[in-house]
This record gives structure tokens, sequence and C-alpha cells, in this order.
């Protein structure tokens, strides 16, 4: 009887789902665990603090807040170190040129990325795009859930945590040579989605049928930093005990191919 009702209830919740100014969906599992997933942006605008009163007021209601990673207290992937051969022995002379290009774009210096493992260059690029578009970490979704957390007095929930994030960033074939050659092949790209993902939080989230997003990821990474993250995840979630939990994730993990909602919401 009660897998029944479960089922009705599901279906129900499917056919009417309740629509948020953010971006989220509600995924209700087996033995009153209800998740609210939030769609995170990790570097946000001024204009995205504080985050909505109705927000808030699930996170006050809810057992726990969970997050990819605790970041007011993690160490940064930025600070990582560990010498390199120069990038003239590790990338070819259209690549380099590529980035020499960007990096004066960008006023940075070369040299102070040429022993850096290339990941990390990625990310580091990445970064300067985000500041250069006005996001600043302080106003990342995930950050202000995990301030209002603390105040509230939250339990605080890790899907990897940092060190975990880090050790996937390291195992990246070739040192991340790949996430490299996206993020500079993506480039602009890249911008317009973070200016689309800001547009989901300040003006209306987009629905599953409008979800459709460019590509910046190869397969290759796009499998490795998405799709198994996304059934780890599943997997993780569906092994919580019974309770109400706002999960926030990284927004791409929202839509699209092998979406963590989807998951959750297959038996």
């Amino acid at each position: 009887m009660d897998r029944w009702r479960h089922n009705l209830t599901m279906l129900f919740r499917m056919l009417v789902p309740k629509h948020y100014r953010w971006p989220a969906t509600d995924i209700w599992l087996p033995g009153k665990r209800e998740l609210h997933l939030v769609g995170s942006i990790h570097m946000g605008t001024r204009n995205m603090m504080p985050l909505p009163p109705q927000l808030l007021e699930r996170l006050e209601k809810a057992d726990a807040l969970i997050v990819e990673a605790d970041i007011t207290g993690s160490a940064s992937p930025f600070t990582y170190s560990e010498a390199q051969p120069p990038l003239a022995e590790r990338v070819d002379d259209a690549t380099l040129q590529q980035l020499s290009r960007l990096c004066d774009e960008m006023h940075l210096d070369l040299a102070q990325l040429e022993a850096l493992p290339l990941w990390q260059i990625a990310l580091m690029l990445q970064a300067q795009q985000a500041q250069r578009l006005g996001l600043r970490p302080d106003y990342g979704i995930d950050y202000q859930l995990l301030q209002a957390a603390q105040a509230q007095g939250r339990r605080i929930i890790e899907l990897e945590g940092a060190s975990e994030q880090l050790d996937i960033l390291k195992t990246l074939p070739q040192n991340g040579q790949s996430l490299l050659a996206d993020t500079l092949e993506h480039w602009h790209t890249n911008a317009r989605l973070l200016q689309t993902m800001i547009s989901w939080w300040l003006e209306k989230p987009p629905q599953q049928s409008q979800s459709a997003l460019p590509t910046t990821f190869s397969t290759e990474l796009n499998d490795l930093l998405m799709r198994q993250r996304n059934q780890r995840w599943n997997s993780l979630l569906r092994a919580l005990p019974p309770g109400r939990y706002v999960v926030a994730v990284g927004a791409l993990h929202l839509y699209g191919e092998n979406n963590l909602p989807d998951l959750l919401r297959r038996r």
C-alpha cells in the first residue's frame, strides 16, 4: 500500500511540478526523503545577494544542507602547487600561442602559469573570465547557502569535499590537457553560458523542455566531470535517512542528458 501511495504521489508531482523563481526542482524518494535540488552558480554577481526569502525558508525547515564541497573552510584548488615542466614541453605551438594571446587580453603574466598543471591553468583562466563578467565567489549561491546554514545551525553534508574534487582534477588525463583545450576552444561560448546561468537567478529559471545548453566539454570530460559525478551523487542521495534536504549542486548538473534529477526519478 505504501509503495502504491508513493507511486501515485510521484505521478501527481511529475504531472503538476512546482515552479520556483530560482533554478530548482523537488524530488521525493521512498522512505520519506524530500530533496529540494538547487542549481548553484559557484560565483555570482552582487545583485544575486541576498538569496530569495522562500529559499532561505526552505533551508530553515530542512534537516541539512547538502553541497558538493564546504567551500567556507576548504583549501582552494588554486593554491595547489606541484612544479611541472615548461609549457613548451607540454602543449603544442598553436595552444601556446592561443594561451599567450588570452593572457595578454586578460592582463595575466604567462610566466606565472608556466609551472602549473594544465587543469589549474584552465581553472585560473575560467575564474578570471568570471571576474571580468562581474562574478565574485562571495556572491556564489552555494557560498551564500553555506553561510545561511551555519547561521541557522543546520547540518552541512558534503557530496565530495574539496580534497576529492582536487583528486578528480589531478587524475585528468595528461594533467588536464583536455580541460585547457576545451577552455580555450569554447572561451566565448563559456562566457555566454555564464550569463545564461546568471539570468536563471535574476530573471527566470529554465524549464526542462527549454534546457538545451551549448557544449563546452569534450565527450571525455563530460563523462568524467558530469555523468560519473551525477551517478555517484545519485547513489549518495538515495542512501540518506528520512528527512528534508536542500541540495545545492552546479546548475549544469540539473539539466541536459543524464542530469541528476532524472537519475533520482528513476526507480
